[in-house]
């Protein structure tokens, strides 16, 4: 039997998932525990192999301290309503979604001289230029 792919939709939900609980230092384990599930089963819903029903959607947004709405910004095919800005590109949220990409968007916000960010910023991109 083949093996079926996740929903880009339901990949998109679980990665936002992932980033918003890493943002708030949240382990898996404590994730499960508050939706009174197995670690395991928080790993299936991130990574999009399990779908999240609506109800237990709801219950990870109260966790998460944020809108159902925000597991969906950026989406495929997702439109903006018109009520809120426009969802940021998908690179951004896949960054996010990473312990070292969430490490660095903290670190760097904690640098408030404008000349040492945009120093930063520009390394970083030579480096990037380097790897092609």
């Amino acid at each position: 039997m083949a093996k079926k792919n996740p929903n880009p939709i339901d990949k998109h939900v679980g990665a936002r998932v992932r980033m918003r609980r890493m943002m708030l230092g949240m382990s898996q384990e404590k994730l499960g525990d508050a939706l009174d599930l197995t670690f395991q089963q928080v790993q299936k819903y991130e990574k999009g192999t399990n779908r999240i029903g609506a109800s237990r959607l709801q219950q990870i947004s109260n966790i998460l301290q944020v809108p159902p709405a925000f597991f969906f910004e950026g989406a495929p095919g997702h439109t903006s309503s018109g009520m809120s800005e426009s969802p940021s590109p998908a690179y951004v949220s896949d960054v996010l979604a990473t312990s070292d990409g969430l490490a660095l968007v903290k670190a760097f916000s904690r640098i408030k001289k404008p000349k040492l960010r945009r120093k930063i910023v520009d390394l970083v991109q030579q480096m990037a230029d380097g790897e092609d």
